[in-house]
Order: C-alpha cells, then structure tokens, then sequence
C-alpha cells in the first residue's frame, strides 16, 4: 500500500475527531468558540487531504477547484463579517439550502453516468444499494434546497404567510412525499428506466421542498430551520456513501443526528409531532386570533417602571426576537447589573423558539456577557415565574401569548409558553401594539397585571437604566 492512501486516511481521521472534539464543546458558552475553530479546522484539514487525490476523471483540473475553493472562501469571509445578529437565521437558512443544493448537483452528475452503465448493460453499473442511495441523496438535498429558500423568504419578510397559503396543505405534501417514494423505489427496482423518470423525480422534490416549508410560519420557523439543517446533513452523508468518502459520511451524520435530535427536542418543547412536520401540517390550522376590538392596554412611565423594578426582589427577563432587532442585549445586561447591585435577583427565561433560530437568545446574551448561569429554560422558567415580583419583556410576543393555553381556535393553541401571568407584574416592551411576528393579537397585553412601555427597546432600556441610576 502506497504511502498516499494512508496519509489521506490519516487527515480524515483527524478530521473526524476534530468534528467531535468540537461538537462536544459548542454545547457549552464557554467553549463553543474554541468549538467552532476547531471543526473549521477538521473541515480544513478534510478538504486539503482530498486535494491530495489523483482524479480518475475530470482531468484533474485543479485550477477549477482551487478557484471554487477561493470564490467560496472570500463570499464566507464577507458574509462573516457583514451578516448582522439578527440576520443570522436567514444566513444558515441559505447554507443549508447550498447544502442542499450540493447534493443535488452531486446526485445529478452520477445518476447521469449510472444511466449510461445501465443501458450499456456494462459491468461497471452500480449495485441498487449505491443506485437507491444516490435517488435519495438527490430527494433530501432537493427538499433541503427548494426548502430553505422558502425559509430565507419568510425570514427576511420578503415572503408573506397571509398572501402565499395553499389549500389542502397536509394533502399536497403527502402526494408528492409518496410520489417521490414511489419513483425512487420504481427506478431502483428498473434502472434502464430512462432519464426522464431521474429528471421527473427532482422536479418533484423540488416542489415538495416548496409546499413543506410555505405553510409553516410564526412560531415554528425555528423547528423548521432545525429540520432543514437536518436534512442537509442526511443528505451529505448519503453523497459520502456514493463517494465512499469517510469524512463526507462522518460530517453529515454528525450534522443529521444533531440536527435530528434538535428538531425532535424542540417539536416536545413545542407540543408538536414530527410527522406533522414533514407533512407540512404543522400550526395546528387554527384560525381564531384574538382582536384588540373593546380592550384598553395600560401604559406605565419610566420612572413608575424604575421604581417597581428598584423595589422589587426578583426580576424576569423574557428576550426575544426584537432584542435582537433593537440590538438591546448589552443595555440589558447593564440593567441587570444595575438593579443586582440593589439587590434585586434578575434571571433570563428563554422560550425553545425564542428568537428565529434555534439557541439565538442563548448567542444574543452570551454576546453581551450574560452568565449563563442566569438563563433558565421553559420547565424552570414557568416553575421560578410564581415566585416572581417583576417580569420585563423585551421583543418578545407569540412565546408569552396566553391564547396558545386558551384558545382553541387560535394557531398556536398547544404551544407551551412562558406563563409570565404568574408572576405579580409584567412590563412589556414594544414599538406599538401590532401582534408579533406571527400576526396574532396577545391578549396579555390587556391583562389587568401587566403595563406597556412603549418605545425602541434599546432606548427604552437605557432609559430605564437612567431612572434607576437616579433613584439610588
């Protein structure tokens, strides 16, 4: 055995460990950057020593990869520094779908040479397990494709849930899910089939990309990003079995699994199957939202509202997406200094989908410092909320709605929530009195306990933090 192979086995290996060594330490704040540098660096060290391998085919034409390579290295790096926080789910909404897309072209480009094998009747055709891996590669990376650009769209509102709606949802996506099933195990089971039949079933997968996510929106954008990014790995994993590439299949199992586990955590945390998920039923199709017709929200100042928190013994903090908009995160922290030094105990309760993407409170308050310690989940929060005097919502809407437990007609009827009600008394922070991101009134608003502050949330909390510099 040559010398080259095992070099090249050696730098997948490392490769490998270094995706473990650094899926293990993004688990926790204190090590997720190190974490992250670390499997860039397995990613590195797996690309390099792929270079390394002679070509059969394709001329060895270097020049072209490297180029790729280059072009790809220098759009990451200025989308790196460019991409705001907040437009983060939107940016891991477009690498899955080049996830996606990458398995597709990959599916494609063998599926085309497969079928020349095939009708030649040649010796060098593939087993049906490489045939029907590649037809599958091709179906996940399709979904994963069309899928996240759907999800890019909604999240950067250039998609609206009230203008694009299809009918029958749950039924369209069945048809086309087996539809898809039926033509990847037909051509399996007859692989001279013509081309057509490969062409038909990406077309199709393509579209139930489209009509899985569309119908999806509000609250469970964050589930649906999870499940995209799982399919991406899944996809990339079957490409490393057509490939027989040990690091491919390694990488998309690590990024499967993960995003697997995720996806089935966060549909628990949601009260949600995820069967209705893949079939597109998901949101519970309710349409009863409650109005604002014959209610009355009461304001309070910012020195009313310095005094309740000054005064108060413990203080909750509910972030969500509009923290991140306002860019509030560190003014936040700073008031949680603030009132601490008064003696005041100040916690942060973190709904599973607050934010647009999974763990993007826990990234936003990391940013700014915020122990991690501090960060309670949805069981502790909803346990420590009775006991408390204060909770301040900052950005936060669909995640504290009372109507996910009290109507039953309403979208998110069965999502759990923050059951902020328990606590003595809310503040809820907001430009106006427009429903959240999606579209529902929240009758907490009106509710007799709590008081609107109205305004920018970073200025409104720098403010606050004045009042209560002032009342020291």
């Amino acid at each position: 055995m040559s010398l080259l192979p095992q070099l090249v086995n050696l730098g997948y290996l490392s490769g490998v460990i270094m995706f473990i060594i650094g899926l293990r330490q993004l688990s926790s704040p204190k090590t997720a950057r190190k974490g992250n540098l670390m499997a860039a660096l397995g990613m590195g060290i797996a690309i390099l020593v792929t270079l390394f391998i002679p070509l059969e085919q394709g001329d060895n034409n270097f020049i072209l990869i490297f180029l790729a390579l280059a072009i790809g290295t220098a759009i990451g790096l200025v989308a790196s520094k460019r991409v705001e926080m907040t437009a983060m789910p939107q940016m891991v909404s477009i690498f899955n779908g080049l996830g996606g897309a990458c398995a597709v072209a990959i599916a494609l480009i063998e599926l085309l040479k497969y079928q020349v094998a095939f009708d030649a009747a040649s010796a060098e055709a593939p087993s049906a397990g490489v045939h029907l891996t590649t037809l599958l590669a091709m179906f996940v990376g399709a979904v994963a494709f069309t899928g996240s650009l759907i999800a890019y769209g909604k999240l950067q509102g250039l998609i609206r849930d009230s203008k694009f709606k299809l009918p029958q949802p749950t039924l369209i996506n069945m048809i086309l899910m087996i539809g898809s099933f039926v033509l990847i195990g037909w051509k399996t089971f007859d692989p001279t089939l013509p081309l057509s039949y490969v062409l038909i079933l990406m077309g199709v997968s393509l579209i139930y990309g489209i009509t899985f996510v569309l119908p999806i929106g509000g609250a469970d954008m964050p589930v649906v990003i999870s499940l995209l990014n799982a399919f991406t790995g899944v996809a990339a994993a079957l490409a490393g079995i057509v490939y027989a590439n040990q690091v491919m299949l390694v990488g998309g199992i690590l990024v499967g699994s993960s995003g697997t586990i995720l996806t089935v955590l966060m549909c628990q945390a949601m009260n949600r199957s995820l069967i209705n998920v893949i079939i597109g039923g998901f949101g519970g199709g309710g349409t009863s939202a409650a109005t604002a017709e014959d209610q009355v929200a009461q304001s309070i100042t910012l020195n009313d509202a310095a005094i309740l928190l000054t005064y108060s013994e413990s203080v909750v903090v509910v972030p969500g997406y509009g923290m991140a908009v306002a860019q509030a995160q560190k003014v936040c922290h700073e008031l949680e200094q603030l009132l601490e030094e008064n003696g005041v105990s100040v916690k942060y309760a973190i709904h599973p989908v607050a934010g647009r993407m999974p763990g993007h409170m826990n990234v936003l308050l990391a940013e700014a410092d915020v122990s991690y310690d501090k960060l309670m989940d949805l069981d502790d929060s909803n346990q420590a909320l009775a006991d408390t005097d204060v909770v301040v919502v900052v950005g936060a809407n669909d995640v504290v709605n009372p109507a996910a437990k009290e109507d039953a007609g309403s979208p998110i009827y069965g999502m759990p929530i923050l059951d902020i009600l328990q606590a003595k008394h809310t503040i809820v922070l907001k430009r106006s009195m427009s429903p959240g991101y999606a579209g529902i009134q929240n009758p907490l608003f009106f509710d007799e306990k709590n008081r609107m502050l109205f305004g920018d949330a970073k200025k409104s909390l720098q403010a606050l933090v004045s009042e209560v510099k002032s009342l020291a």
